[in-house]
């Protein structure tokens, strides 16, 4: 996969509307405004003191001609203190734009983070976490390396320009004119062919991160690839991208050549024309030797910031543009979800459905349930079974309000789910998925989950309840080992386990177990299935089941196909239908096993 670097940000549009937008930063400044002040005023005293130095040094050359060892010493002095003064301006300019800068972000990051982790379900089900993941990375580092440094040097070769140019005027207007007619383009042109260069620079990088996704997918796959006898055709695929590096990459540096030509001859030609002509101006007496120093150094203050100026300018531009992406994160509608935890009243778990119509917001044509009714009272299994893709998942994840129904009532206890706060709702219930999701931590801290400010023996029990705590005690760290990204140290069984003692721990009044054991091996879900009939225990159990000999005990079975209830009952009242859909899953099934 290409790499994702900064140039690869899109830039945007510098108008008023962009920088209304870029302004609302400053909203989370919050007290720390005046150090982005305070700090402008920092960055005018070091414009200022940096267009003094120039001056002072052809002064220092223009005693030699008066052979004023006195004055000399004056103006060195003077050049010495103006240095003096600039370190000090340019430490507290940096610190102050570097302290606005990070107490900002921090409120900016801790603001979308909060604002992401709020949003609901269907939000995220139509983007990729990875370019989540980069506006909280790549825009906010743009941002940051703006309001650091790229605003303030910006504004700092902006003041350079204009006082050069107009310090330039007065040492001699004619040679002003021949400089300004020469460098700021020559500067301008070097700028914009050092850009193509480093576009083209990319695409280098791009082809070879290309040629090592098939190294990457080869090696992955390497059983694949043998087992076809295919290396010839691996090989020929990369010998293929290696070439169209190789021919990118010298094209790439026959520009680098022209561009190095380039600078040793125009950039240094032009100087050369300029001191060239000074030199004969200081012949015809129309300007001292010190004065065509000065003008010198002021020519190459305002060619380096004419050359400087742009790259900023287009740096600026892809902050906006971060910014305007932040800030529509930030604009995202969340769910009404309160900031503090609150202690969630106990619910007791009678579930009904009545006439339920639903589609993803992501697919509004196709409707996944149409008509849906059941019932589920407190302390009943009830059981939900059907081909894949008929909308049993669906089930679960309406029922804990990640999405909204299109039509129809869902009640707990008599009450319209959307009558609940969010948290009450969402915490009388517990889900274990079918692919358990467990956080990078310990297998204590990912127990707690369920119940943050959970005691140590409640903690013991909920894992020995789980049938979790022999497989626990027998990792050298025991609770404190860690389970790795996403669970990856710990086999399916293993995680369902946790995932159980999470759910035993959070105590819910509805319970969801979404196809809990399919991938499981026999013994594992053996284990797994004893801890969840303890889970089941006095609570309303919701089991969407893909291995039907898990729910031959549900109080109900409900057959679901093509987004109604097709048949309903125990396993025994099923069986018996003639022609019936659960009739014949189940006879697929435990004629295979």
């Amino acid at each position: 996969m290409p790499r994702f670097v900064e140039n690869d940000l899109p830039k945007a549009k510098i108008n008023k509307t962009s920088l209304n937008k870029a302004a609302l930063l400053f909203k989370y400044a919050t007290n720390h405004k005046w150090k982005f002040y305070v700090g402008l005023f920092f960055l005018l005293l070091t414009g200022g003191t940096a267009l003094a130095f120039p001056k002072l040094m052809g002064m220092l050359v223009d005693c030699v001609k008066n052979k004023d060892n006195t004055q000399a010493n004056t103006i060195a002095l003077g050049l010495v203190v103006i240095l003096f003064m600039q370190s000090i301006f340019s430490f507290f300019r940096l610190s102050l734009f570097v302290n606005f800068t990070e107490n900002t972000l921090a409120n900016i990051r801790l603001a979308l983070y909060s604002n992401l982790v709020k949003l609901p379900m269907s939000f995220f089900s139509q983007k990729r976490v990875g370019e989540l993941n980069s506006r909280i990375s790549s825009d906010i580092t743009q941002i940051q390396d703006t309001l650091t440094s790229t605003i303030a040097e910006f504004l700092r070769q902006f003041i350079l320009i204009i006082g050069g140019v107009i310090l330039l005027a007065s040492e001699s207007l004619k040679l002003t004119l021949l400089m300004l007619s020469v460098v700021p383009l020559v500067a301008v042109a070097a700028v914009i062919f050092g850009r193509f260069i480093r576009k083209y620079s990319k695409k280098v990088q791009d082809q070879v991160a290309e040629s090592q996704v098939i190294v990457e997918e080869t090696m992955q796959g390497i059983s694949i690839v043998k087992a076809f006898a295919n290396e010839w055709y691996e090989i020929a695929r990369y010998n293929g991208k290696i070439k169209e590096v190789v021919e990118l990459a010298i094209k790439g540096g026959k520009y680098r050549g022209y561009f190095a030509s380039f600078i040793i001859f125009c950039l240094f030609g032009s100087i050369v024309a300029v001191v060239w002509f000074g030199v004969r101006l200081s012949i015809s007496g129309e300007m001292s030797v010190g004065q065509l120093i000065s003008f010198v150094l002021y020519s190459t203050f305002v060619g380096a910031s004419f050359g400087g100026i742009a790259e900023l300018y287009a740096q600026i531009q892809k902050a906006i543009g971060a910014t305007e992406r932040v800030f529509e994160l930030l604009d995202e509608t969340p769910e009404k979800i309160n900031s503090q935890a609150i202690v969630t009243s106990k619910i007791k778990g009678d579930v009904t459905f009545k006439n339920v119509a639903f589609s993803y917001p992501s697919r509004k044509e196709i409707q996944v349930l149409k008509d849906v009714n059941f019932e589920a009272k407190y302390g009943q299994k009830i059981a939900i079974v059907g081909p894949s893709g008929v909308g049993k998942s669906t089930i679960a994840s309406i029922l804990l309000r990640f999405y909204d129904i299109n039509g129809g009532t869902i009640e707990i206890d008599g009450k319209n789910i959307y009558d609940y706060e969010l948290e009450n709702l969402r915490g009388n219930m517990s889900i274990v998925p079918q692919d358990v999701i467990l956080f990078g931590g310990t297998i204590r801290e990912n127990i707690a989950y369920g119940k943050p400010d959970a005691t140590e023996a409640e903690i013991m029990l909920a894992a020995k309840q789980a049938n979790a705590l022999n497989f626990i005690n027998g990792f050298p760290e025991k609770m404190e080992t860690i389970v790795g990204e996403r669970g990856i140290k710990l086999s399916g069984g293993q995680r369902q386990r946790i995932a159980i003692a999470r759910a035993l721990l959070k105590n819910p009044s509805i319970l969801i177990l979404d196809e809990a054991t399919s991938s499981l091996d026999s013994e594992s879900e053996k284990l797994v299935q004893e801890a969840l009939e303890i889970l089941m225990e006095g609570r309303t159990s919701i089991i969407i089941a893909h291995r039907l000999s898990t729910i031959r005990t549900a109080d109900q079975i409900l057959v679901l196909d093509n987004g109604i209830i097709t048949e309903r009952g125990t396993h025994q009242e099923l069986i018996e239908l003639e022609n019936g859909l659960y009739k014949n899953l189940s006879n697929l099934q435990f004629s295979n096993s």
